[in-house]
């Protein structure tokens, strides 16, 4: 007896003799083509792996999702193509942010097949049990994969959230104490440039003195994170009339929760983290911040009796 009759897998020699109800065929269907996509996906972003072990892996997934497609297919005996925009889309979200969150976003998805199955149960029972199997199994090839942005979240968390504090509270005070949009820009641009390299510089002689042999990295993935920060929360007082400071305030507070909630929702998937939690402390402190140093920059404005 094989491996695969053991588990109790379900070949098309067994599949034949068995009607299934129409709505368990079209469950399976939606399941078979997910799997068919799936496979497509780890396949083509495996194509722009660099390192070896993670490209094995990646492979390894995808013949797993392809063995998955024709288990199903021996059931429902219909062949399905990929679905060549599904595809697409999980390729380019793997180059553009990491091949770890694009397979985390849509494992996500299988997660609630879980439901699906447990309705043709009654049906299907084997095919159930060997598809938690082998979810099982995908799961613990996933967790070996070994992305370098991951490594370095640490370091943009810092960049990101330092910047977000520092930045977020100097303009506010600076709105309210210069009350115009170029002089404010002027002067968040200096801070913003400064504090950039204060920020790397610091976490590299941080690293460096852990004697970590990343510690250039570690400071350009900080310092990248910050400076991008720097520019967005910026950038509404580049874009508004010199007058319009009020509207500029606005734009960039909503920028700040732009930013942390896009942010913690890529490292909430790509490490398996706590989204709310996450984005509610973080929001608190940036919003707090900015909140205190309006304060400061009435303060500042009437104490030295400055008026511009």
């Amino acid at each position: 007896m094989t491996e695969r009759q053991e588990r109790g897998a379900i070949g098309p020699q067994e599949a034949e003799p068995r009607t299934y109800s129409a709505a368990t065929v079209a469950l399976l269907l939606k399941m078979q083509q997910g799997e068919v996509n799936e496979s497509h996906i780890y396949a083509n972003i495996a194509k722009g792996v660099k390192d070896d072990k993670n490209k094995a892996t990646l492979q390894q997934i995808a013949r797993q999702e392809g063995e998955h497609a024709a288990m199903w297919q021996a059931i429902t005996g219909q062949h399905l193509q990929a679905q060549g925009r599904q595809v697409g889309w999980y390729t380019l979200i793997a180059r553009l942010f990491g091949y770890t969150f694009a397979i985390k976003r849509m494992e996500m998805g299988e997660q609630k097949a879980q439901g699906i199955y447990a309705q043709i149960e009654h049906e299907v029972p084997q095919a159930v049990m060997v598809h938690r199997q082998e979810e099982e199994h995908e799961a613990q090839l996933i967790g070996m994969l070994d992305e370098e942005r991951l490594q370095y979240v640490g370091s943009m968390v810092l960049g990101l959230n330092d910047a977000l504090v520092e930045l977020t509270g100097t303009l506010a005070g600076l709105t309210f104490s210069l009350q115009n949009t170029r002089v404010i820009a002027l002067s968040g641009l200096i801070t913003g440039a400064a504090a950039t390299l204060s920020m790397a510089a610091s976490e590299y002689l941080s690293a460096s003195s852990d004697d970590r042999d990343d510690a250039l990295k570690s400071c350009v993935y900080t310092g990248i994170a910050y400076l991008v920060t720097v520019v967005i929360l910026i950038l509404p007082y580049l874009l508004f009339a010199n007058d319009l400071y009020w509207a500029a305030l606005i734009v960039m507070l909503l920028s700040v929760v732009a930013i942390i909630a896009v942010f913690n929702y890529y490292v909430a998937v790509a490490k398996g983290l706590n989204f709310k939690k996450r984005f509610t402390q973080m929001c608190t402190i940036s919003l707090g911040v900015a909140f205190v140093s309006y304060l400061i920059g009435l303060a500042c404005k009437a104490w030295l009796g400055v008026d511009l």
